[in-house]
């Protein structure tokens, strides 16, 4: 049975101080050449990653550092892009053949008339945190006090931008009441919520622990976990995805099967292993001189990964139902959610 996926997830992040824990997009893209990322030997496939230093994106580079594409006869080469957004503008306008982002995105796009499917689903829950800052904290005490708030989402479009807003109208305040900001993650997340530029916003690990560690802002809402996932959404939410254009995957299945392979086995991997651990395996940057923040901002967001790379019963509807509350073209259209995924490549992986 086919099923497609779509990424569109948060934004990278930009460069941080030492005492930071949050790598720059570019620092990423450079630490992805460095561990093999493209110039190897084996069929040659471009990856884009909405951010490749993102703990709910880590399967693609820890994928990488494991051998994994590698021992399946692969030359991968991972790209990062500061959005989601921008990952999937380049998987759908050819430049690379895969993507790593959320899966929301390919109901967007199918009724856009662009057919792309999950091939991997690495999650079941949005791995996304609602933070409000220190000097909004008295003011926002749930989605009911978005009204009248600046809200930061890595860029407009992408799914922390959908999550806000089904957040918002699930909870009484309309789209219109709020202002969405586009402040990327990491440090131009930190210094937008440090400086009152936004009252509060969704984003991800490293980003999270870094705020906590420089107490400049609290969680409002957890959606690391399934448990997190049900509770804000009402059930499980399938977001970062291998995906890719469905007409590829159909005239590639060799090249698609052997990508299977070497996720699953990653996504078996980081389930036997401990945070400190899969720490160890990722690219020194990644920390930023904090080995143990990094490390628990990982073990915080491990629950959020499937150990199989199947896709979450009933997660492709809780995904329709979130996208419906708000978005008009979605609402007023047919999804077919048999085509925005299959489970095709990762039930035959040899993990």
């Amino acid at each position: 049975m086919r099923k497609t996926t779509r990424l569109a997830a948060s934004a990278a992040t930009g460069l941080l101080a030492l005492s930071s824990l949050t790598a720059c997009a570019n620092d990423a893209a450079g630490s992805a050449a460095d561990s093999g990322s493209g110039g190897g030997k084996g069929e040659h496939v471009k990856i884009m990653v909405g951010g490749l230093d993102k703990v709910i994106y880590m399967p693609a580079m820890l994928t990488q550092r494991l051998g994994f594409f590698s021992a399946e006869g692969l030359n991968v080469e991972l790209l990062s892009e500061p959005a989601g957004v921008q990952a999937e503008t380049a998987l759908v306008s050819g430049q690379v053949q895969g993507a790593v982002g959320f899966y929301d995105h390919t109901l967007d796009l199918q009724v856009k008339g662009k057919d792309i499917e999950s091939v991997v689903q690495f999650s079941h829950a949005p791995g996304e945190v609602e933070v409000v800052s220190a000097k909004a904290e008295g003011e926002i005490a749930s989605p009911k006090d978005f009204k009248g708030k600046k809200l930061g989402v890595t860029g407009l479009g992408s799914s922390t931008d959908f999550l806000t807003k089904y957040l918002a109208v699930k909870n009484g305040v309309s789209v219109s009441d709020f202002t969405p900001v586009a402040v990327g993650a990491g440090p131009t997340f930190i210094s937008a919520l440090q400086k009152g530029s936004i009252d509060g916003g969704m984003t991800t690990d490293p980003t999270v622990a870094t705020i906590l560690d420089k107490k400049a802002g609290k969680i409002l809402l957890d959606m690391r976990t399934p448990e997190g996932s049900q509770e804000a959404l009402g059930g499980p939410y399938p977001s970062s995805s291998l995906y890719m254009q469905t007409e590829w995957v159909d005239s590639h299945k060799e090249t698609v099967q052997k990508l299977a392979n070497a996720f699953v086995k990653t996504l078996k991997w980081m389930s036997t292993h401990s945070a400190t651990e899969i720490a160890d395996k990722m690219p020194a940057d990644y920390s930023q001189g904090n080995k143990l923040l990094y490390a628990a901002a990982i073990k915080s967001t491990l629950p959020m990964f499937t150990t199989d790379g199947v896709m979450p019963a009933n997660g492709p509807e809780t995904v329709e139902k979130v996208l419906k509350a708000f978005n008009p073209t979605i609402k007023n259209a047919k999804v077919d959610l048999s085509k925005t995924f299959t489970t095709e490549f990762v039930k035959k992986a040899t993990g």
